[in-house]
């Protein structure tokens, strides 16, 4: 595991009071590290999770010649002798088993979907391009070459061959594929584990009663939703006041049962400092100023279990939580407070290191480019993630117009949004027509 400073000695220009959002990413790449617990599931478990082991197909799939279609098979080098082919009906083909008959020149196989291709046929003529009279079957040769309709043995997966690779998320497609080769069980890495809780005496959980001055918690529930559609497995420890006491307790426990932590609030200048310090007292964490909007601070690092040992907070009872398949340390993810930010933050840092921890190989999150419906004010020096609504235009290609008021704290704006409008660090402003990165919400918020 390598250190804060170790992993800042790597990157050319870290300055941690000025960070692109280019240099997080690539701190945090470094930082954290994949679990390496191994288990069995049944492919209907599967859904999510990360391969652990390459899958190599025990059979060829599909496992013969057949026929992709209803219809009528025929040896194909018998298409251009004639406009019109007309071919004697011997028998018919259904799926499931093998016709034992066989076709010779100038005769047909009426052939189900799926179907066993006999030996000396190679083309499908669909039945609705057919006429049939009695045991004759007629057709217009120019519909067709050679090979037509016929899935060849093998054409998806060769037997031996790499169906899918180590790091690989399974996707409904995949289970599908797992499950074609005959396989029931898949080894994936085991879940990673999160414990997430909200800082501040202002933050107010559901059922209270409101106070001046006082929010409800958002936060806790819109990471809990990330963190589940991410296939994380989440321990919700819920609000924690600004006491050293309480912080201390909170994160003792936290890091004796999880792989990482997210807090959100504590950890802006100018707020108090108990979660800062309480953070540095228990593990190496270095505090960030990200040139980004919205969500500029951020705490990364790792709290120690070992640290944790002169703690009196040892009396909880988490020791039965506490698995040998841990590191030695819990990753620290330390948000800013305000509920846009939250998200944000967690989308474009969080969850790239959270799907690296848990093995997979693909943790970028793909952009997809669209045409800007307005001017969007920005000057370079900052990495600006705008929420915004996708859509296709009449000529087909996408387009995109933001959702108004980009304030961190307008939560409803996430809600109507399907995308956010990614603005590089070097990029000005945006005129209307040019094309801008968007990063798709389907599937993730």
């Amino acid at each position: 595991m390598n250190s804060l400073d170790e992993i800042a000695n790597e990157l050319a220009g870290y300055d941690p009071q000025a960070l692109s959002a280019d240099m997080v990413q690539a701190f945090l790449a470094k930082l954290v590290e994949p679990v390496s617990s191994v288990e069995s599931v049944t492919v209907f478990e599967a859904l999510g999770r990360v391969l652990a082991q390459d899958i190599i197909s025990p059979i060829s799939v599909p496992p013969h010649d057949n026929s992709a279609m209803d219809g009528y098979a025929f040896d194909g080098a018998q298409l251009g002798a004639a406009a019109t082919l007309r071919l004697k009906v011997v028998g018919t083909a259904l799926a499931g088993k093998a016709w034992g008959g066989r076709v010779v020149a100038g005769e047909s196989l009426r052939i189900m979907t799926g179907a066993i291709m006999p030996a000396g046929l190679d083309t499908v003529v669909p039945q609705e391009f057919t006429q049939v009279q009695g045991d004759m079957v007629s057709f217009p040769a120019s519909n067709l070459q050679p090979g037509d309709n016929r899935r060849k043995l093998g054409e998806d997966l060769m037997q031996g061959q790499p169906a899918l690779q180590q790091g690989e998320l399974l996707t409904p497609a995949a289970l599908g594929l797992v499950a074609s080769l005959g396989i029931k069980v898949v080894p994936v890495y085991r879940r990673v584990k999160v414990v997430y809780f909200s800082t501040g005496d202002e933050i107010l959980s559901l059922g209270e009663p409101a106070r001046e001055g006082a929010v409800y918690d958002s936060n806790r529930y819109t990471v809990f939703g990330l963190l589940k559609r991410l296939g994380c497995e989440v321990i919700d420890m819920g609000v924690v006041r600004d006491h050293p006491e309480s912080l201390e307790a909170a994160f003792v426990r936290a890091a004796l049962c999880s792989d990482a932590i997210i807090t959100s609030g504590g950890v802006s200048v100018g707020e108090a400092d108990y979660t800062k310090a309480m953070m540095k007292k228990l593990g190496d964490v270095a505090f960030w100023r990200i040139a980004m909007r919205p969500g500029r601070p951020m705490a990364v690092g790792h709290i120690f279990r070992e640290k944790l040992a002169s703690s009196p907070y040892l009396t909880i009872d988490s020791s039965s939580e506490t698995e040998s398949s841990f590191n030695d340390s819990a990753v620290l993810f330390g948000l800013p407070g305000n509920p846009v930010a939250v998200m944000v933050t967690f989308l474009a840092f969080v969850r790239p290191a959270l799907l690296r921890m848990m093995g997979c190989t693909a943790s970028a999150p793909p952009l997809l480019k669209a045409h800007s419906q307005e001017v969007i004010r920005k000057k370079p020096g900052r990495t600006e993630y705008q929420r915004g609504t996708v859509s296709t235009a009449p000529d087909g290609t996408l387009q995109v117009k933001t959702t108004g008021n980009q304030g961190s704290g307008v939560l409803s704006s996430m809600v109507q949004a399907n995308g956010l409008i990614l603005l590089h660090h070097h990029q000005g402003q945006v005129s209307i027509g040019e094309l801008v990165d968007v990063m798709m919400f389907d599937g993730v918020v």
